[in-house]
């Protein structure tokens, strides 16, 4: 018998004897209280883009389409630095991901540089782990040098593949940006529909890409590397996480 039934059949027991009134404990109230003490979390899964070596065989970009792109291209490279993309992805998904970790379910797609995981197994992978939202992190580039900036891109609303996803993408990447560029002060290049992107394609949740800065840019890639920059772009982010999920 569970302890608590114990404890009120004592009670009734010692009522009986004594004869007081007895007032039962709203034992459903307990239970639905110590239920929503242990709600489950949003569960957010973080992809940082790119990894250290490209794998460029071809994938289709969506579901029973013939269109193909290679699995991982390998991404830009910081002028000023020399750092890849896909080092500074994880850098700041890592910072991210302990951030997150007090409020929310974190799912990593890639922990190290050395792996080999194709864009459309990282959206399903994210599927598969039941997330909330796939939050994709990259770096821009550019030949033009002066160009600088944000952007945040969302599937397209007009991508059979993303119908079912893409009004709930686009409303969380509303509050994100305008959390991250607060943060950050970044230059905004706006939010961008795509219907181009696999990792877009595949997802069967909700989904966004943040396009942190070009790193062909001297003054943003050198910026991009800064620990303190880091941080304020992962704050950005949790605090639209935060009051999207939470508030």
């Amino acid at each position: 018998m569970h302890v608590k039934w114990k404890i009120i059949l004592m009670l009734i027991v010692i009522s009986l004897v004594s004869g007081s009134v007895l007032t039962i404990p709203n034992v459903k109230a307990a239970d639905s209280q110590s239920q929503g003490s242990t709600q489950a979390k949003t569960v957010i899964c973080i992809d940082a883009g790119h990894q250290s070596k490209a794998n460029n065989a071809k994938e289709p970009i969506a579901p029973g389409s013939r269109t193909v792109k290679p699995k991982v291209s390998s991404g830009t490279q910081g002028i000023a630095t020399g750092k890849p993309e896909y080092k500074l992805t994880l850098e700041v998904a890592l910072k991210l991901e302990k951030v997150l970790q007090k409020d929310y379910e974190v799912v990593m797609i890639r922990s190290t540089n050395n792996v080999d995981i194709s864009n459309r197994e990282r959206a399903t992978r994210c599927n598969q782990a039941g997330a909330d939202l796939t939050l994709r992190l990259h770096a821009d580039g550019s030949e033009n040098h002066s160009i600088q900036g944000m952007s945040f891109l969302y599937p397209s609303t007009d991508n059979d593949s993303t119908k079912k996803i893409a009004a709930q993408s686009l409303e969380i990447t509303k509050v994100l940006s305008k959390a991250v560029l607060k943060e950050t002060q970044a230059t905004s290049r706006g939010l961008i529909p795509r219907s181009d992107l696999t990792g877009f394609n595949w997802s069967t949740v909700p989904v966004l890409l943040i396009e942190m800065g070009f790193m062909t840019n001297r003054k943003e890639d050198l910026k991009l590397s800064q620990a303190a920059y880091q941080d304020k772009i992962v704050q950005g982010i949790k605090k639209g996480l935060d009051s999207y999920y939470l508030n």
